[in-house]
């Protein structure tokens, strides 16, 4: 009988470390500083970047408060409300959807007198909501009124400053400036890593608009 020699076992791989597959703390790296805060409305947030999915962030939590019996409104800025989540958002019990109206893009001219006029619009309906004491005010692609100078700076600064300890503020956006992250109290950034843009693919209505 021919003698056939026997192939050594592959030694199985060292599991990994639990601190090698995810931190310590995968959700809150920091350590919590102060005094635990009851609950209550009235915080700040900024999303802002060039990846996607700032938007659906807040869409997502305009469905969650809503949801929880909160009254929600949400403004358009630098849209004509015609992008498909407002047809449901209209439609969704404890929101108030509120555009202007038509807002053509901003070419490389610069802002026309119909963008201005789009911004102050939003700008005094969210100023209404909050005066009103709305539960969470969701101001969509407010940041890019900055950006491209429709609004000044001071005037988003101002809106934060009438929500603050009243009306949870969600400003959406491209950019935002330092003073507006230092004076948020929820800072997101998004982003973006690839893109099916660069490779030649539209914009389709129901996953970008």
């Amino acid at each position: 009988m021919a003698y056939t020699a026997k192939t050594p076992p592959v030694p199985s791989p060292a599991r990994p470390q639990r601190n090698e597959i995810m931190p310590q703390r995968p959700y809150y790296p920091q350590e919590r500083s102060g005094l635990l805060h009851r609950e209550s409305y009235g915080l700040i947030h900024v999303c802002f970047g060039q990846g996607v999915g700032k938007t659906s962030r807040c869409i997502g939590l305009a469905v969650r408060a809503a949801g929880a019996g909160l009254d929600v409104t949400w403004v358009q800025f630098m849209k004509s409300g015609d992008s498909s989540e407002a047809e449901i958002l209209r439609h969704t019990p404890g929101v108030t959807y509120r555009c202007p109206g038509k807002h053509p893009f901003i070419l490389s001219g610069g802002p026309k007198s119909v963008h201005y006029e789009h911004a102050e619009s939003s700008l005094w309906l969210a100023k209404e909501a909050a005066k009103k004491g709305v539960t969470l005010l969701i101001c969509d692609e407010i940041l890019n009124t900055a950006v491209f100078g429709v609004l000044a700076k001071s005037q988003l600064l101002d809106l934060m400053d009438a929500c603050r300890g009243r009306t949870e503020l969600v400003m959406s956006g491209v950019d935002a400036a330092p003073e507006i992250i230092a004076s948020a109290d929820y800072v997101t950034e998004f982003i973006q890593r690839k893109h099916p843009y660069y490779s030649g693919h539209l914009a389709r209505r129901g996953i970008e608009f």
